[in-house]
């Protein structure tokens, strides 16, 4: 493997189905993009929804740095930094870890019983941080619908329906993910009320499209739905590919849920 320069270690993982190829790079490996972009296609290449590379962190235990399947850059994702700190945590043989990412420092644990929690940081609120083209209400966005948005360190639009299994989502999300509105693109949610603190969501991910959950997502919906006062502060989000519970407490919105740890391959480039 070490005579072969272009060949690249790497583990395939996910949550709830949002599924991730996560490169060590500690070792020094680098990522270029026709590499990004190879690994993405499902049928040639390994298949993914983000790509995430490891890199050392001077103020934290690891850091990390997302792309998505169409080759473009994320400051966050939420599922895949649960996914590397579970392994990372069980590597080390500790219960948390503190990890950088563009979005800011967050703190990750062992929640127990299989389970992972990230500190995904507060919410960004401003139009400006968002980031929106112009100055406007985030609570009520003027698009169809009457959505909401939310900066999760990525771009975030809401839309609340009466029946979320009626969307259609590849014809719905990729319209709001290229609106103006959006300069940077966003990732779009349409999102059911079960209960008080049940929610139900699907969720077309900017540069990814359809994805059975998205973690960052979740908790701009969390947010979203506190905003609006439909939902108290900690709730179960039922997404297609399984549940998450969110709490948006005073020191972050914090996201916990299952991962799994698929397989190791050696991409050869």
């Amino acid at each position: 493997m070490q005579d072969n320069p272009h060949s690249i270690p790497f583990m395939k993982m996910h949550g709830l189905g949002n599924d991730f190829v996560v490169i060590d790079s500690r070792n020094g490996q680098t990522v270029a993009g026709d590499v990004v972009m190879a690994m993405a296609d499902r049928h040639r290449g390994v298949g993914y929804d983000q790509l995430a590379q490891i890199t050392a962190s001077a103020t934290g235990d690891l850091h990390l740095t997302f792309w998505n399947s169409d080759g473009t850059t994320s400051a966050a994702c939420g599922n895949a930094t649960r996914c590397i700190a579970a392994w990372e945590m069980g590597r080390r043989g500790v219960d948390a870890l503190t990890i950088t990412t563009d979005r800011g420092t967050l703190l990750a644990r062992d929640a127990g019983n299989g389970l992972t929690a990230v500190n995904m940081g507060q919410p960004l609120l401003d139009w400006a941080d968002v980031p929106l083209a112009r100055a406007m209400d985030t609570l009520h966005l003027p698009l169809p619908g009457d959505p909401v948005a939310t900066g999760m360190g990525n771009p975030h639009c809401t839309v609340f329906v009466t029946d979320v299994a009626a969307v259609d989502l590849a014809q719905q999300g990729p319209v709001i993910e290229h609106d103006p509105l959006f300069p940077q693109r966003t990732n779009v949610q349409f999102v059911q009320v079960v209960a008080a603190n049940h929610l139900r969501m699907r969720v077309w991910e900017r540069g990814a499209g359809v994805t059975l959950a998205s973690g960052s997502s979740s908790c701009a919906v969390a947010v979203a739905a506190v905003r609006r006062g439909l939902t108290g502060r900690a709730v179960r989000i039922d997404l297609d590919g399984g549940t998450l519970r969110v709490d948006w407490r005073c020191d972050g919105v914090w996201m916990t849920g299952p991962t799994a740890h698929v397989f190791d391959g050696v991409w050869h480039g």
